[in-house]
């Protein structure tokens, strides 16, 4: 009798794109992967911010924001998270209290798509870091695993300080640094000896 080999979940990772990626969508970016299982992978680009801040997402949505919140948190730029349903928005934050619709990562990461989680933000009773993105990133079944097989991403166990706190131009480097590597230091070139 043999056992089949575990299917790959990278859920709670981190793919960095390859620097040779040169996909207008992805090249450059990390994206941390929120699920993956037999229907395909669902990530949001973490690194990639639009010109829209917290501030303008409320105003959009018309929210009113607390005035005891925080400036930071307004100021916060809202991140491209993916081209599939780029009009919609996504919230990764800190598990806690429930809203209507929240996948649970892990014990540091959350899911979600339902705007109480931003209304929850705006009275300043929100989870305690947030990352908003508009869009997010999927693949099919097998895809993924197929672009990784090419050498198009990297993968490494993700860390929440990089996802939350560090400014959004640092995490790139800091994702490959889990892996031991400087991003200057790789080429899209095979060597021969």
């Amino acid at each position: 009798m043999s056992m089949a080999a575990p299917a790959l979940n990278l859920a709670n990772h981190f793919l960095i794109a390859m620097p040779s990626m040169q996909d207008p969508v992805f090249g450059g970016t990390v994206v941390y992967v929120c699920e993956h299982n037999e229907n395909g992978v669902l990530g949001v680009v973490i690194n990639k911010p639009t010109d829209m801040t917290m501030q303008v997402l409320f105003d959009r949505i018309e929210l009113d924001v607390a005035s005891s919140l925080d400036r930071h948190v307004v100021d916060e730029p809202i991140m491209f998270g993916g081209p599939v349903q780029d009009d919609r928005g996504f919230v990764l934050h800190t598990p806690g209290a429930r809203y209507s619709s929240s996948l649970t990562v892990t014990e540091d990461v959350a899911f979600t798509t339902s705007i109480d989680v931003l209304e929850a933000v705006a009275r300043g009773s929100g989870p305690r870091r947030v990352l908003v993105s508009i869009g997010y990133s999927g693949w099919s079944p097998g895809q993924l695993e197929d672009e990784i097989s090419r050498n198009g991403w990297l993968t490494v166990g993700a860390d929440a300080h990089i996802l939350f706190d560090l400014p959004v131009e640092e995490r790139y480097v800091a994702a490959m640094k889990l892996l031991g590597i400087d991003p200057l230091m790789l080429t899209s070139e095979a060597g021969h000896a």
